[in-house]
């Protein structure tokens, strides 16, 4: 089963120049087949840390799935796939998951992907429907299985599972959390555990608590945003009642955010990671759907709007910021009557409440949405031309474009916006008239 699979090769087209320890520990683990479990901190290269292993098994001469790789988000199966597509591997990829029409994927599935990334819910339904055998399966990643579990796919996983070779299969289990029981069913066999989480806060972490006055957490909100100096925040509640509270008292306040919660669909989701990726949006209002798992790069400032309901939570959340050596700041807005949480237990700074409130400013960029993507042929080639050429973009007015299956994004210059949109309007790209709007 083992190749020649150029691993380095991998690894540097995703601009890494080495393994950091957690990844080579990984590899040298899994060249045993033996079975594999992963904990290690949010940002700190895991999904590197299994696919490396992975891509050691795949065997170009099979045809059929040889690797199948279940996640608990939509948002994780898509960012997978995505990072081995930029390994440039030859082998193909895809990604599995509810929320969009399963016709897309049945015909993708017509030439079986040698790895295949899904949510065990759309999976399973595959399975069903025969769309894939699992003859060809030699590796199983379980990615952050204690969050599949905690949402509640232990019935899909069991029966997906159930289905697997039952000999020569390695698996490999990650997790960000520590001492959450496996279940039975996964059928691990002596695993290796390979640990590096630390019950040190990050060392460039600071936390801060502001005080609102009476209950008008709201107020204090603003008075909060208002000291970032206009970087990005994530924002977390515990609900998704809350998140839309709060995004209708940013709107009325004309503040530029994005909400993301499991409660939107998965296009508004998908939509919303993308513009905070690209800097068009700085503040996004969240549950702790985006605690864990996603990438999302760069962010300075954690805010706790609602005081989290378990050290674990309050534990990822502040994951976010602080990674690799960064620096980052978290922040608890407490009501009058709120007590910090016992788990709190590192030195709090305690934030002066300003006199006025200081509203950032809008972000520098603007996302910009284009009705033409993968399927039509489209690439990132064509939407910088036509935004330099017909749009009159500069290279540094144009920032992150992303090319989705049926649609394009590209973040432009806000000050550009209605100049951009008047000159593309009716224009085309490969003889398709593309529709181009503000992204919403």
């Amino acid at each position: 089963m083992k190749n020649n699979n150029n691993l380095q090769s991998a690894w540097e087209a995703l601009d890494i120049v080495s393994l950091n320890q957690m990844q080579e520990a990984a590899l040298e683990a899994t060249a045993t087949d033996q079975d594999v479990i992963l904990l290690s901190p949010t940002g700190s290269g895991k999904t590197v840390g299994f696919l490396l292993p992975v891509l050691r098994r795949l065997d170009a001469e099979v045809k059929g799935v040889q690797a199948l790789v279940m996640v608990p988000s939509r948002e994780l199966a898509l960012q997978i796939e995505q990072v081995f597509r930029g390994m440039r591997t030859g082998f193909k990829v895809m990604s599995a998951y509810g929320g969009h029409s399963i016709s897309t994927e049945l015909k993708s599935m017509s030439e079986a992907p040698a790895v295949l990334v899904g949510t065990p819910g759309r999976l399973e339904e595959h399975l069903r429907r025969e769309s894939f055998t699992t003859d060809t399966i030699h590796t199983l990643v379980l990615d952050e299985f204690d969050k599949a579990l905690e949402f509640g796919f232990w019935q899909d996983m069991d029966s997906i599972i159930g289905q697997l070779p039952t000999t020569n299969l390695q698996r490999i289990l990650t997790s960000a959390t520590q001492a959450v029981e496996i279940p039975a069913f996964v059928g691990m066999q002596d695993p290796k555990e390979l640990n590096f989480l630390t019950e040190e806060k990050p060392k460039g972490l600071t936390l801060h608590a502001l005080k609102a006055e009476g209950n008008d957490k709201l107020e204090a909100l603003l008075h909060l945003l208002g000291l970032m100096n206009n970087e990005p925040a994530l924002i977390f509640c515990n609900h998704r009642a809350a998140v839309d509270r709060i995004g209708e008292h940013l709107k009325s306040h004309e503040l530029v955010f994005d909400s993301f919660h499991g409660g939107l669909e998965q296009d508004m989701r998908e939509r919303a990671l993308m513009k905070f990726r690209n800097g068009s949006v700085k503040l996004l209002l969240t549950t702790d759907l985006a605690s864990r798992g996603l990438d999302i790069p760069e962010i300075k400032h954690i805010i706790h709007y609602q005081l989290p309901q378990s050290e674990e939570a309050y534990t990822h959340r502040n994951g976010r910021t602080a990674r690799m050596h960064a620096e980052g700041k978290a922040y608890l807005v407490c009501s009058e009557e709120e007590e910090i949480p016992a788990y709190v237990t590192s030195q709090l700074e305690w934030l002066q409440m300003p006199e006025l409130v200081t509203l950032p400013e809008n972000p520098e960029w603007v996302t910009i949405y284009f009705s033409g993507g993968k399927k039509q042929k489209i690439n990132k080639i064509d939407i910088m031309g036509l935004l330099a050429k017909k749009g009159k973009l500069s290279r540094e007015e144009v920032g992150l474009i992303e090319i989705k299956d049926f649609a394009s994004y590209a973040a432009i210059k806000r000050e550009k916006l209605d100049e951009v949109l008047k000159l593309l309007k009716n224009e085309r790209v490969k003889k398709l008239k593309l529709k181009v709007a503000e992204a919403k």
